[in-house]
């Protein structure tokens, strides 16, 4: 990993964007990284525009917001109409892609999931779409150990669904490892 990623989660209310970033957040600290991890959504919450943004660091962070990301995951149409803009030209893009019909030209890694069709089928609610996108982002980027990303799920979800939480991270590990073979 880099010293410093400006990673962007964002999607609608609803998609547990908010909470993917704190887990991520959570997964950069028990990695032995400075983090700083912020988050924004509609008033109207469910349904409105959601972000999450988390910056990892091996040093000291100067400035708490994301300016350019490094990586940026998307999980609407809004989100990506809204945020392609802010992505470095050589940055990583994740898409939902069972939610994302229109992907802008980009000069960014363009990695397209199935999140929320994959949660659905398998795990029956579009809910662990979220964790999925976690999975792919850490299989595909290696920003955080698995280790840390499972303890930091394990620490912040109810303990009622800490099982298919976990179970939906490691199906986004699995996919993102068949991208990149």
């Amino acid at each position: 990993m880099p010293d410093k990623m400006e990673i962007r989660i964002s999607g609608l209310g609803g998609q547990g964007v908010v909470l993917a970033g704190q887990i991520l957040g959570k997964a950069g600290v028990y990695s032995g990284k400075n983090v700083v991890q912020t988050q924004s959504y509609g008033a109207e919450a469910r349904g409105s525009a959601a972000k999450s943004e988390v910056i990892i660091s091996d040093d000291k962070i100067g400035f708490p917001s994301v300016r350019k990301c490094d990586i940026l995951i998307v999980m609407s149409q809004t989100a990506v109409d809204k945020h392609i803009k802010d992505l470095k030209e050589n940055g990583v893009l994740i898409v939902d892609s069972s939610m994302v019909q229109k992907i802008p030209k980009t000069k960014a890694r363009l990695f397209k999931i199935k999140a929320s069709e994959t949660a659905e089928k398998r795990f029956g609610a579009k809910i662990y779409a979220n964790m999925i996108m976690l999975g792919a982002l850490t299989g595909l980027t290696k920003t955080v150990s698995k280790e840390s990303m499972t303890k930091a799920i394990r620490e912040t979800v109810s303990v009622k669904t800490i099982k298919m939480n976990v179970s939906a991270f490691e199906k986004g590990l699995t996919l993102a490892a068949e991208m990149l073979s």
